[in-house]
């Protein structure tokens, strides 16, 4: 299955520019019909508190281009949305369309970035989130949640093989992003790819280095800090050989994450 990983520039706040640069950068590339397309969290208008300006309902804009993206491209497209709560707050959620324009997967970001404020406006979600796609079994997660090993586990022991975490991952902390992601690889024994955005918003500056990883978290392909497309094509064989020749799952203490 081809990975089109879509490193952006986003425009903050304004969706039609930012649904424009999506388009353009993957005019660029030659997008495989039956492929993953990754966008960044919040692509469409950037890490903003303003709940109230950019969220909108399930058939919103940002849904209705998602969902366009994949039947133009004949692919599953993963992007960052903006919803909001039973509580009034936003939600941070990665969702998932098909190229029928089906609904996939809606994950909502289970750890909301506390240091950033995002807790005041954003509710944290209460689960993860499997889908198939080309396949793959796939677990989509958000920025923050990579900091926390016990949500990548939950996904591994329901059975995900591919890992999708969406970012806006600050250029400050960029030496934590290169060496998480290649962690979660390793230990849930996951193909994994990190989104993350470029360029600037009025807060902070990011600093990309998207990447797709092999199950033993070495990279397949990664990126600068320039706008631009990381394309990959990952196999379930090699996968699945890899598990059986070290089994180290089966040797997970469920008990351990509530699991049992």
């Amino acid at each position: 299955m081809q990975i089109v990983a879509v490193q952006s520039d986003i425009v903050w706040e304004d969706k039609q520019a930012n649904f424009a640069r999506v388009r353009e950068q993957l005019a660029q590339g030659n997008v495989e019909p039956g492929g993953l397309i990754v966008l960044p969290e919040m692509f469409a208008v950037g890490f903003s508190m303003n709940v109230a300006g950019i969220a909108e309902q399930e058939d919103g804009p940002t849904h209705a281009f998602l969902a366009e993206l994949a039947s133009e491209h004949k692919s599953a497209v993963v992007g960052g949305v903006v919803t909001r709560g039973a509580d009034g707050r936003g939600l941070n959620q990665a969702v998932v369309f098909d190229p029928a324009g089906k609904l996939l997967a809606r994950y909502s970001k289970i750890h909301p970035f506390s240091y950033g404020g995002e807790t005041k406006h954003y509710a944290g979600g209460d689960g993860v989130v499997v889908f198939e796609w080309g396949g793959f079994k796939i677990a989509p997660l958000v920025c923050y949640d990579l900091r926390f090993p016990e949500v990548f586990r939950h996904a591994a022991v329901r059975g995900a093989e591919l890992l999708v975490v969406i970012a806006s991952w600050p250029e400050a902390r960029d030496s934590h992003w290169r060496a998480l992601l290649p962690a979660r690889a390793i230990e849930n024994q996951c193909y994994l790819v990190g989104v993350n955005r470029v360029g600037a918003d009025p807060y902070v500056t990011y600093a990309g280095h998207s990447v797709i990883l092999d199950p033993k978290g070495v990279p397949l392909a990664s990126c600068s800090s320039q706008a631009e497309l990381l394309v990959a094509t990952i196999e379930r064989e090699p996968l699945l050989a890899y598990r059986e020749k070290f089994p180290a799952l089966q040797d997970i203490r469920g008990e351990f994450l509530g699991l049992l």
